[in-house]
């Protein structure tokens, strides 16, 4: 069962991703990106890419994280396939205040293969429009929106 859904937005397209964890839920949203782009069924995790973001909010954390997919995607043709996030966590400011939130990860995955690869939405950019991220019950929900 995959745990995010598309939502259809007039002109853009998003995603609703969920998980047990905030972790979870940005895997989950990551997972959804992907989607968007090709079948991930055929994508092999021949090679792996490390990323590392910092935000001064969660918000920001996760449209710099998909930023950072994106720009890879982009950039090197490189899509994943197995996301795993080996630290999410708040910095400590001065005083012991919280500064930022970082996130780092590894990302399994192959460059991008017309000739083996569906190839479906050319993804810009993951935007702050209406986007939620919230906790209800046990639950984690991500509401992002995406520019084609």
């Amino acid at each position: 069962m995959e745990n995010f859904e598309v939502l259809d937005v007039s002109g853009d397209i998003g995603i609703r991703a969920y998980g047990k964890t905030i972790t979870e839920a940005f895997v989950s949203a990551s997972t959804g990106l992907y989607s968007l782009t090709t079948n991930l069924s055929a994508i092999e995790a021949k090679k792996s890419i490390d990323i590392s973001v910092e935000s001064d909010t969660l918000e920001g954390l996760l449209v710099s994280w998909l930023n950072e997919l994106i720009f890879h995607l982009d950039a090197y043709g490189f899509i994943g396939k197995k996301i795993l996030i080996n630290e999410f966590s708040p910095i400590a400011g001065q005083q012991d205040s919280l500064r930022a939130y970082r996130l780092k990860a590894i990302i399994y995955g192959e460059e991008f293969d017309p000739a083996r690869h569906e190839g479906k939405l050319l993804i810009k950019a993951a935007t702050y429009h209406r986007l939620k991220i919230e906790k209800k019950d046990a639950l984690w929900g991500i509401d992002v929106i995406f520019d084609i």
